[in-house]
């Protein structure tokens, strides 16, 4: 089933332009993003509430969005929340300086990444490559010469050729940058991660997230799977150190 995470289309053999949907009730962000964006070679979509780009998103999906938080007549919290039922595409978030409190919770809900107001445009590019990658890395899987073994841990599988993970057989929907933190801990389970180690397998070392984000992506892992496991315990804190997924 073709989905909006499909991150190049493709037309007759020839690759197409990814499609970025841009939402922000500020038309001066809108002009200049959109701008920015396409002369980088993104196909941009352009919507002034979260409303009008759940229709638009409905009919027409996108590769990637960019959401403001604070819109009329639908928030990006609520947007993305719709969004997800359909959806896995990556999510930006754009939030204002004093809007830490909706950052965690945008990430809980599911979005990839947030970037703070006023922002250099240069990043948010590097942010929106970033994610079209990972994704676009897996959409291509048959073309693999090799697949790569699942990662098995006790009740735990990762699918690391369509990026899924099951817990006790049940499905356990994650985020690409969720599925890739919990990659970087089952691999090794009882050796601890630091939150750096765990920015750099999900971002990429080019990219700079604080120590929150990781943080706020532990506590969605740990809520999902206590959603299939309500003894889920295997991804344990160590105060001061990071994090690490608990020996068999």
């Amino acid at each position: 089933m073709t989905t909006m995470t499909d991150t190049l289309c493709r037309s007759a053999g020839t690759e197409q332009p990814a499609t970025i949907a841009l939402v922000d009730d500020d038309r001066n962000i809108l002009a200049s993003v959109s701008m920015t964006l396409e002369a980088e070679g993104f196909e941009v979509r352009t919507y002034v509430d979260g409303d009008s780009a759940l229709r638009g998103l409905s009919a027409r999906p996108a590769d990637l969005a960019i959401l403001d938080i604070k819109m009329p007549r639908m928030d990006g919290m609520e947007l993305l929340s719709r969004l997800r039922r359909q959806s896995k595409m990556p999510v930006i978030f754009l939030t204002s300086k004093d809007d830490e409190v909706d950052e965690i919770l945008g990430l809980r809900m599911g979005a990839d990444d947030y970037i703070k107001k006023p922002f250099s445009q240069r990043l948010l590019i590097e942010r929106i490559r970033t994610l079209l990658r990972r994704h676009s890395n897996r959409a291509d899987e048959d073309e693999l010469v090799e697949s790569e073994p699942p990662i098995v841990r006790g009740a735990l599988r990762l699918d690391l050729d369509r990026f899924s993970c099951t817990w006790q057989k049940k499905p356990v929907d994650l985020t690409v940058t969720e599925f890739l933190i919990l990659k970087a801990l089952a691999q090794h389970p009882g050796h601890v991660k630091s939150r750096d180690q765990l920015m750099d397998a999900a971002y990429g070392e080019s990219i700079y997230v604080d120590d929150r984000t990781i943080d706020s992506h532990i506590k969605r892992l740990r809520k999902k799977f206590r959603a299939v496991d309500d003894e889920f315990g295997e991804i344990e804190t160590m105060y001061g150190i990071g994090y690490r997924y608990r020996e068999s």
